[in-house]
């Protein structure tokens, strides 16, 4: 998700689908300049505007029960028709690489693993679901900022946050070990925390918010062909702890 708006332009762009494809990724383009850009980018590559970027926005992939919950009162935009099947399920459980294949050859994860995608100061770094299963809560350090990943295997729902709050890094792990996913703890200040909001909810630091990183889900293959130079989590070192 992308806000619509920058700087070498006087007013928002509006965006279609090309019908492109780049290294098996979407290409849009803008309407008002007729240039085309990368969708998992969120940059122009060829036309008027290439080399602009638009600012990535958070988002979230979640379930629509998920969502409710969270957004009682949120707005729905329908296209086509309630309940309609998926037409990608069967794409899913093949080992193909896109419609274009691989690029680049990157044996650290199947083809089609799935995995959360985040760059931050222009270092990127992807976190297998296969791992974060096991794993879901992950204080981490990317881009030499220190971020904490959360996942909801339940819901297939990942987030990414900054865990600096106030100048202070603080270290998370799931209130109860074992437990539902629904409420985080800092060992620093014994806080309690929203998994889904980043809100403080109780302690000396109620109140404050995680500042979220917008992220992307996406299959190993088309995240490692446009971040060749990814560390995955779990698979390579990790960078010294902060």
């Amino acid at each position: 998700m992308y806000a619509r708006e920058v700087d070498s332009y006087p007013e928002p762009l509006t965006f279609g689908v090309s019908g492109k494809l780049i290294m098996n990724v979407l290409v849009m383009y803008d309407r008002q300049t007729e240039s085309l850009w990368s969708q998992i980018l969120g940059q122009a590559v060829e036309g008027e505007l290439a080399g602009t970027r638009l600012k990535p926005l958070v988002s979230l992939q979640t379930t629509w029960g998920q969502w409710k919950e969270l957004h009682p009162d949120t707005l729905v935009l329908r296209k086509g028709r309630a309940g309609s099947y998926d037409p990608y399920t069967d794409y899913y459980i093949r080992n193909s690489a896109g419609v274009l294949g691989e690029t680049r050859r990157d044996d650290r994860q199947p083809t089609k693993a799935v995995g959360i995608g985040v760059v931050v100061n222009e270092e990127p770094a992807f976190f297998p679901v296969s791992k974060l299963r096991d794993e879901p809560v992950v204080n981490d350090v990317v881009g030499g900022e220190p971020i904490l990943v959360t996942f909801h295997a339940e819901v297939a729902t990942g987030l990414v946050f900054r865990r600096s709050v106030e100048g202070r890094v603080l270290t998370f792990a799931l209130e109860e070990a074992g437990g539902e996913f629904t409420t985080l703890v800092d060992a620093e200040t014994g806080t309690r925390w929203s998994a889904f909001s980043g809100v403080g909810l109780e302690g000396p630091l109620a109140g404050k918010v995680l500042e979220r990183i917008p992220a992307t889900t996406s299959f190993w293959f088309g995240w490692k062909d446009w971040h060749p130079d990814t560390r995955v989590y779990g698979v390579d070192e990790a960078p010294p702890s902060s």
